[in-house]
């Protein structure tokens, strides 16, 4: 028997329902709400299913010949270069042609700015932008000192895709895809849906035409690129630019890529000429004329495979009353409090009595194991009033105060000792350098006293 159902779908979000409502409960939009028939094909009979054909021989109408592996020839296209050397490492050596790459970041980030330097690198690259005006990018670009690119303000995605084909360039910059819509599919710009499509549509155009498409996408207050996960899985390298407003450094990392590592961070520097390659990115994130004070140490965090000079500061000061402060800037404030139950515990310290602020400098956020020493030191250095003079420290804590090698511990000794430090604090180790090592956070009282 053939059984006909219908749910009911929401154009704006893709949300669905099982009846008819007005306002959509997920996005709260009106009017959005559509009725979709699916077919649902079940029989019973003799106890029997004929779902997939049970009982009748399958056909083999529409079938292709696979082929085997070593049939196959690879495609030896040159990886297009854009002349910044940090760049093409992250994008694995260079742009592929015919690869869909995304593009997401806070606003003002420097996402267009970007976009633009890797499209005065590259001739025959088009810029399609449907935020900003003609006039307005090329602004920008005169103050970038950004020439001959092909310019293109369009926000219809079957015009844009025509034209990639017609012109075929070697690189194209869609900036964004959630201000493009097409004319074939229902729904708002922006909405889940037109970003689908849109991006399906301009996915297909760039295998054809072999050219290598950047999409810039907006991203959510979360961080994440705005719009269906579907697409992140449809495109084929996932960027993401990342910085904070107080600071001229910028950081671009990727979380996908098909054709290449993802271990790969590029650092640029923002500055009235655009975006500049940061000349020294392992002392990036570290003042060079910094005061050395209690509470406040150096860390090694690796950033894929780049290794990361970063300060770490604390603050300890005595309770006035009620229950003591605890307060984190980059680092979990959850995983801090685990931090000072070990310290309070394991070393015999006072914590409880104090509150404790933590920092880390520059804005970056240590999210990694081995920024957990490091945290731990400055807050017995603040404590204890004492200077760490020097000191390079890094390690993973257990609950039961252990400390615990991190990984690419010799890549972070070798580059403490080559950048002047001669105090290496790390857990017990095989490294054939000169380090000091420690076994549990109780041997802390006996080196910062």
């Amino acid at each position: 028997m053939s059984k006909i159902k219908t749910i009911f779908n929401c154009s704006n979000c893709d949300a669905q329902f099982p009846k008819w409502v007005g306002r959509c409960e997920q996005c709260g939009k009106w009017g959005t709400i559509t009725e979709q028939i699916l077919n649902s094909v079940s029989s019973v009979s003799g106890g029997r299913s004929n779902i997939a054909g049970a009982g009748q021989p399958l056909s083999t109408a529409g079938a292709k010949k696979p082929r085997n592996l070593s049939e196959i020839k690879l495609n030896n296209s040159q990886r297009i270069k854009t002349g910044i050397e940090c760049l093409d490492l992250v994008f694995g050596g260079g742009l592929i042609p015919g690869s869909l790459l995304l593009l997401g970041g806070d606003p003002g980030v420097g996402k267009s700015t970007l976009a633009l330097h890797i499209a005065h690198k590259i001739p025959q690259t088009l810029y399609i932008s449907g935020e900003e005006s003609e006039a307005q990018i090329k602004t920008n670009a005169q103050r970038l000192g950004v020439e001959n690119i092909l310019l293109l303000h369009e926000t219809n995605c079957e015009t844009i895709c025509a034209t990639i084909a017609q012109e075929r360039p070697r690189v194209a910059v869609v900036d964004s895809i959630q201000t493009i819509a097409s004319a074939e599919v229902e729904g708002s710009v922006g909405s889940v849906s037109q970003i689908r499509a849109c991006a399906a549509k301009i996915l297909a155009t760039a295998k054809q035409s072999n050219t290598c498409v950047l999409i810039i996408g907006h991203v959510t207050k979360d961080g994440a690129v705005a719009g269906p996960k579907t697409l992140e899985h449809l495109v084929d390298t996932v960027l993401y630019f990342e910085g904070e407003s107080s600071s001229d450094l910028r950081m671009l990392r990727t979380t996908k890529n098909r054709f290449g590592s993802t271990d790969e961070v590029a650092i640029f520097e923002m500055n009235e000429h655009g975006l500049m390659p940061n000349k020294n990115p392992i002392t990036a994130f570290l003042q060079q004329n910094r005061t050395q004070v209690p509470g406040s140490v150096i860390t090694v965090l690796m950033d894929g495979k780049q290794p990361l000079l970063v300060e770490v500061q604390a603050l300890t000061t005595k309770t006035i009353f009620g229950y003591p402060q605890r307060r984190a800037s980059g680092f979990d404030l959850n995983r801090l409090q685990v931090l000072i139950a070990v310290l309070t515990q394991r070393a015999g310290l006072p914590l409880a009595q104090y509150d404790v602020h933590i920092n880390v400098v520059g804005g970056l956020k240590a999210n990694e194991p081995a920024a957990d020493l490091a945290i731990v030191c400055a807050i017995v250095s603040s404590l204890k009033n004492v200077v760490l003079k020097d000191y390079a420290i890094f390690g993973e804590i257990g609950l039961g105060g252990e400390i615990r090698p991190v990984r690419s511990m010799d890549k972070r000794i070798n580059t403490a000792h080559k950048l002047g430090f001669t105090n290496i604090l790390v857990s017990q180790n095989n490294s054939k350098l000169e380090t000091k090592q420690v076994r549990t956070i109780h041997d802390l009282n006996n080196i910062i006293k």
